[in-house]
């Protein structure tokens, strides 16, 4: 189960964001760090007993401040996914967990490479009801809610503005997302719960790995 500790230690970092609080508590840090993995190495383990994943990524909380006008050093939550196995196999999970009832979970497709996209938008082109029935299926709608994601305004490229499937056609990412109360998150049984969840998006995740290692065809492409 996840540490009311980490809660707390995130809490307190979202007040004291600097980098002298900081080390004055890397000691806490590495404490609740650590605690943060084994729920990571946990959840894969979970996920393992009825799918196909390679490796779990848990995020460094440090931010990169480069690039960005927002130069607060450090993030206040912790965030991990867990790929797939690829090439037959598409998708990843992520978990965050921050407080203050702003811990989530979320699936699917956050950044398809061009060409995948353009195979996803094809394939609803040309037939999208095979995705519909999944993401309305009532069962799938009560764990996942509805498709998010970035979307186009229009049309893309190449695709008529007025095909009856467009509001699939323009999508850029193809997300579900899951909220938790920090109640739920330090519940016993919260990993039982994420990892069901996670189960839950199988009918979508087959989907989208049979269309993106076939042609438009149906053709194998590995």
């Amino acid at each position: 189960m996840i540490s009311k500790n980490i809660l707390d230690f995130l809490n307190a970092l979202e007040k004291n964001n600097d980098r002298v609080w900081f080390q004055d508590h890397k000691t806490e840090f590495k404490a609740v760090e650590q605690d943060m993995k084994a729920v990571y190495n946990e959840l894969f383990t979970l996920l393992k007993t009825h799918d196909e994943v390679d490796a779990v990524k848990m995020f460094r909380i440090y931010r990169d401040v480069r690039f960005s006008k927002n130069k607060i050093p450090y993030k206040t939550h912790f965030g991990g996914t867990i790929h797939r196995v690829k090439p037959k196999l598409r998708g990843g999970y992520y978990l965050q967990i921050k407080p203050n009832n702003e811990s989530f979970i979320a699936t699917g497709f956050w950044d398809p490479n061009k060409e995948d996209l353009l195979r996803i938008r094809k394939e609803f082109e040309v037939d999208a009801e095979e995705v519909r029935t999944i993401i309305l299926n009532p069962d799938f709608k009560s764990v996942w809610g509805t498709i998010e994601g970035e979307e186009l305004k229009t049309a893309p490229k190449g695709f008529d503005k007025n095909h009856p499937d467009i509001d699939l056609i323009r999508k850029k990412q193809f997300i579900f997302s899951k909220k938790f109360t920090d109640q739920e998150v330090l519940a016993p049984d919260f990993l039982e719960h994420v990892n069901t969840a996670f189960k839950a998006v199988r009918p979508f995740f087959n989907y989208m790995s049979d269309v993106l290692t076939t042609n438009i065809n149906g053709e194998s492409l590995i």
